[in-house]
């Protein structure tokens, strides 16, 4: 079955394999189904939880800054050979930042962290089932249309 996530530019689903992507896919895909039932208070309140989870580029930098001040913290302890763990995690944290994808990111994302923009993408489908762009006025001009929507989009 092919996906409804067309986030081709994304360079983590690129690289991911299209079992993680597509059960992450999945996740999301039921919890709009299901929050199609919830009132907006749920919707709100489920809004306000993905708000708050870490995407994957956090969770990277996170865990590799943790491991290459643990090697830090070791080596001036116990010697030069816990440095070798500080290169390594700041080699692959360097890997992420400039390509958007390393070894890293594979780990995290089989575990079932999601991008900035997949997390953004359920918050949309959210938002439009709360309604929030439905207050999009379709007269008045283009700047309030405009302003309408930068509205609607912060809400």
């Amino acid at each position: 079955m092919e996906s409804w996530n067309r986030m081709s530019s994304d360079a983590v689903r690129t690289h991911t394999s299209d079992g993680v992507n597509r059960r992450i896919d999945d996740r999301v895909e039921g919890c709009v189904r299901h929050m199609a039932e919830q009132d907006r208070a749920a919707i709100t309140q489920y809004l306000d939880k993905l708000e708050r989870e870490w995407d994957l580029n956090r969770m990277v930098t996170v865990a590799a800054s943790a491991v290459s001040v643990l090697g830090l913290v070791l080596g001036a302890r116990d010697g030069k050979a816990w440095r070798v763990v500080s290169g390594v995690a700041a080699g692959l944290l360097l890997q992420h930042g400039l390509l958007g994808f390393g070894p890293l990111a594979e780990v995290v994302r089989v575990l079932g962290v999601r991008t900035r923009k997949e997390i953004d993408l359920e918050k949309f489908a959210l938002k439009a089932l709360r309604g929030d762009f439905e207050r999009i006025p379709h007269d008045g001009g283009p700047l309030a249309r405009a302003n309408a929507a930068l509205v609607a989009a912060q809400s």
